[in-house]
């Protein structure tokens, strides 16, 4: 719970912190490559935990149900497809926003 109430306040504080840096880098140095990056690092690794536990249900559920390995192959890669273009749609941010 106490790690939650952090995480919590530290996103507060990051959202308090957006208009001072809202001048759209017109400044001495732009923070958006840097954002881009962070956003890229967070996007990649979360739909690696992602692809991580559905490959591990899915092997979870071969081992008890193996004769029905064709139906859950299916899903499987249907949804490992969708989780990894999330990655790929946040690269195509990266990439228009990131000049």
């Amino acid at each position: 719970m106490r790690k939650l109430q952090y995480m919590f306040m530290a996103l507060a504080a990051l959202c308090f912190a957006i208009p001072a840096f809202a001048d759209g880098g017109t400044g001495a140095a732009s923070l958006v490559p840097i954002g881009a990056g962070i956003g890229m690092g967070i996007a990649a690794g979360l739909c690696g935990l992602g692809q991580g536990k559905a490959v591990g249900s899915a092997v979870e559920a071969l081992a008890r149900n193996p004769g029905a390995r064709a139906g859950i192959f299916t899903f499987l890669v249907l949804g490992l497809a969708l989780i990894e273009s999330l990655t790929l749609f946040t690269l195509v941010i990266v990439f228009a926003k990131v000049k």
